[in-house]
């Protein structure tokens, strides 16, 4: 899995780069310019950010049994990136920047629950170490918050009917990822069930 997952990081951390190269030679200097180079700049991090996680993790101590987490955990991965390959909308500019500001504080957030898991990071439901410090002293799953908070934005520069179908499914399968990666959590650690008594799931004092 390491090196498919690396190739992948790898070349969208270079194809934001060459974005945000053409974007800086053609957009005017104003407060959405600056959104947006951020907002590049926070996706380019993340996917670097994934690569070393890759690269420096250790291995797992426990793994989801089954076919079913390991398909849940691709599709869940890789599903919305389908949505780019459907035609583009010009939006207004208080929409256009409203969506590049969620990218911005999805993948930035991103970022930040990333830098926390360090080397217990996982595309599929594995247990390394577990992790309470940070985003995670309030969420258990921060980082699949922050990723719909980008998601979210980015469905608004491609929606239409047919990517409206993506949004559902997509957080059906993160909420299947997130009960796969809870009932390896919970074997490994027999302290997680403390930390989830005293933990939101996805959102502060909600859910």
């Amino acid at each position: 899995m390491r090196l498919p997952l690396l190739g992948w990081a790898f070349f969208y951390a270079m194809l934001q780069l060459v974005v945000l190269m053409q974007y800086t030679n053609a957009a005017p200097l104003d407060f959405a310019y600056a959104v947006h180079i951020a907002m590049r700049l926070s996706t380019v991090a993340f996917m670097l950010l994934v690569a070393a996680a890759v690269i420096a993790r250790t291995r797992p101590s426990g793994k989801a049994s089954g076919l079913e987490p390991r398909v849940s955990a691709l599709v869940g991965s890789f599903l919305t990136y389908g949505i780019v390959l459907f035609p583009r909308h010009d939006l207004s500019p208080p929409l256009e920047l409203i969506s590049t500001l969620l990218i911005l504080v999805g993948t930035a957030g991103a970022v930040a629950a990333l830098c926390q898991l360090g080397r217990s990071f996982s595309v599929m439901a594995e247990s390394r170490q577990l992790v309470t410090s940070g985003p995670y002293r309030f969420l258990r799953h921060p980082l699949y918050l922050t990723e719909e908070i980008a998601i979210i934005g980015l469905f608004m520069q491609f929606a239409s009917l047919w990517t409206a179908l993506f949004l559902p499914v997509h957080v059906a399968i993160q909420l299947r990822r997130i009960h796969n990666e809870e009932t390896v959590l919970s074997a490994k650690f027999p302290e997680y069930a403390a930390y989830k008594r005293n933990t939101s799931r996805l959102i502060p004092g909600i859910y």
